[in-house]
C-alpha cells in the first residue's frame, strides 16, 4: 500500500499500457531487487496477458481499468507507458490514490496538463518522474563533465543537427508536429543537461520537404535563447535520407577558449587557445573525462532504478516533472514560434 514511509523492503508497482514500449519497462523491473509488478492495465486485456506470460508475471493482476486496479491493489507506485494524450489523466489518477509515478515522454500533451501534472505531485507530496532515457548515456554525462570542467570557458553557442530518415509507417506518418512532438524533447532536454542552461524564447520554422513521407512537417530550425546568454541552435528532419546522424543528435559546443564536438556516438574531441596574437590563435588538445562509474547508464533501467531508489530514500529524481516541463516547453514553445512566424517566450 502506498505509504509515507519511503524506506521499505519492497515497492509494490502498477504498469499501464502494456505496448511495444512496456517490454523495456518489463525487462528492466525484473532486475530490480524488491521491486514487485502486482498489476497490469491496458484497454485490451489480450496486451496485459500477453505481457504477464512473456514476463513470467503469474500472480499479477490482469485489468482493462486502472481506477479499479488501484482500488484493488493500492500499490506504492504506477508505471505510465500510455500513449501521450493519456498521460494527464493516468497521473492525475495515480496520484489521487497516493501513488508516485514515473511516466514515459512527454510529460503530458499540452503545458496545461503539464502544470496541472506538476501542481497535482507536488499537492500529493509524490513524486512525478519522466523517462528521459538520454540522460542514462555514459557518454553524455562525459560530455557534461567535460563542459563542466571550463576548459573551454563559458558556453555561448551550442548546436544540434538531428538527421534520420526514419520510415516508421503508421500514426507518425499521420501525425502532426512529428518532429517536435515526438523526437525533438530527447535533444532539447539533452540540451539543456549539457550545457547547463534553461530556455528563455526561441524562434523556429516547421516545413515539409518534397519528397516527405509525412502527411505533415518533418524537419525543423529552432534557435533558443538560454540563461546566461547562451544561444542554442536545433536543426532536425526524420525525412533526410542518407548520412544520417545517431538518434542522440551531433553537437558543437562553443565557449569562450575553445569549443567541444560529439558526433552522437562514441567520438568527443575538445580543442581551447594556448596562445593568441596570429590570425589563428593556437590551440591544444583537451583530455576528454573517462568513464566514471557514478556515471548515469543503462537507458530505461537506470531511470527506474533511480526513481525506485527515490521513493525508497525521499530523494528527488534529476527527471522530476516539476524540472522536466521546461524540456517541454521548449517543444511546445517552438511549435508556437512556428504557428506564428515569430519569436515567443518560453514558459513553463
Amino acid at each position: 500500500m502506498a505509504t509515507d514511509d519511503y524506506v521499505t523492503e519492497s515497492l509494490r508497482a502498477v504498469l499501464v499500457g502494456c505496448g511495444g514500449m512496456s517490454a523495456a519497462w518489463l525487462r528492466a523491473a525484473k532486475e530490480i531487487p524488491g521491486l514487485e509488478l502486482v498489476g497490469l492495465v491496458d484497454v485490451r486485456e489480450e496486451a496485459a496477458r500477453q505481457r504477464a506470460e512473456e514476463f513470467e508475471l503469474a500472480g499479477a493482476r490482469l485489468d482493462t481499468d486502472l481506477t479499479r486496479t488501484l482500488e484493488q491493489l493500492r500499490p506504492d507506485a504506477v508505471f505510465d507507458c500510455t500513449v501521450p494524450e493519456a498521460h494527464h489523466s493516468v497521473t492525475l489518477e495515480a496520484l489521487r490514490f497516493g501513488c508516485h509515478v514515473l511516466g514515459e515522454k512527454p510529460l503530458a500533451d499540452s503545458m496545461e496538463h503539464a502544470r496541472e501534472a506538476v501542481q497535482a505531485a507536488h499537492e500529493a507530496g509524490r513524486i512525478y518522474a519522466v523517462i528521459q532515457n538520454r540522460r542514462y548515456d555514459p557518454r553524455i554525462r562525459r560530455l557534461r563533465r567535460l563542459v563542466a570542467s571550463g576548459g573551454v570557458g563559458a558556453l555561448t553557442q551550442a548546436n544540434s543537427d538531428f538527421y534520420i530518415g526514419a520510415h516508421f509507417g503508421g500514426f507518425r506518418d499521420r501525425m502532426e508536429h512529428v518532429l517536435l512532438l515526438d523526437m525533438a524533447i530527447h535533444t532539447f532536454d539533452m540540451a539543456r543537461l549539457i550545457t547547463g542552461a534553461d530556455p528563455v524564447s526561441v524562434y523556429c520554422r516547421e516545413w515539409n520537404p518534397g519528397g516527405s513521407w509525412y502527411d505533415h512537417d518533418a524537419s525543423a530550425i529552432a534557435i533558443f535563447e538560454m540563461t546566461g546568454g547562451l544561444i542554442y541552435t536545433y536543426r532536425g528532419s526524420w525525412c533526410a535520407e542518407g548520412l544520417n546522424t545517431s538518434w542522440e543528435a551531433d553537437w558543437r559546443l562553443v565557449g569562450e577558449r575553445g569549443s567541444i564536438t560529439w558526433d552522437g556516438r562514441e567520438t568527443i574531441r575538445a580543442q581551447a587557445v594556448s596562445e593568441t596574437g596570429g590570425f589563428h590563435s593556437t590551440l591544444t588538445d583537451l583530455p576528454v573525462p573517462d568513464p566514471e562509474s557514478a556515471d548515469r547508464h543503462g537507458g530505461h533501467g537506470g531511470l527506474i532504478r533511480e526513481f525506485v531508489e527515490c521513493v525508497r530514500t525521499g530523494a528527488t529524481p534529476e527527471t522530476v516533472c516539476s524540472d522536466n516541463i521546461k524540456s517541454l516547453a521548449m517543444v511546445f514553445a517552438a511549435i508556437e514560434s512556428s504557428r506564428r512566424n515569430a519569436p515567443v517566450p518560453v514558459a513553463w
